[in-house]
């Protein structure tokens, strides 16, 4: 069983009242354009493993197959890039994870040679923050 990165095998963590799960900052934003001028449409996914399974991890949509145990937590709308970028988790890092808010963010350093950014000189990663109140009634957690 997989996905294209975009696909239906997985479960959608966004909020239809528009609590979001996952964020970008600027940094990303900027990146993830490049990526995709190079790369074509885009995906990530965030494993909960050990060393850069624990990073999010970025790849072409679709290479990543992407399965029953994996949860989407966003589409997420990237300005510049034409498609939403997907951004899947392992379930068990999602039961972890759940009452977190996430933002992806980028430094410098070397990552994973398979995420798409490691030629940059740079690395994704994860900054978090519990959910507010307000943030966890809209999102039913």
């Amino acid at each position: 069983m997989g996905g294209d990165g975009r696909g239906a095998t997985a479960q959608d963590a966004t909020d239809p009242e528009g609590a979001s799960r996952i964020a970008l900052t600027a940094a990303a934003t900027e990146l993830l354009r490049l990526l995709r001028d190079q790369h074509g449409p885009l995906m990530f996914h965030q494993s909960g493993g050990c060393c850069d399974g624990s990073a999010p991890m970025c790849y072409p949509a679709g290479e990543f197959r992407t399965g029953s145990s994996d949860v989407l937590l966003a589409r997420l709308a990237v300005e510049g890039v034409p498609e939403p970028v997907g951004f899947w988790m392992s379930a068990d890092q999602f039961a972890r994870w759940r009452h977190t808010h996430l933002t992806v963010d980028v430094v410098p350093g070397r990552g994973s040679g398979f995420s798409l950014e490691a030629p940059e000189g740079v690395r994704f990663l994860i900054r978090s923050r519990l959910f507010t109140d307000e943030e966890r009634v809209r999102l039913g957690d």
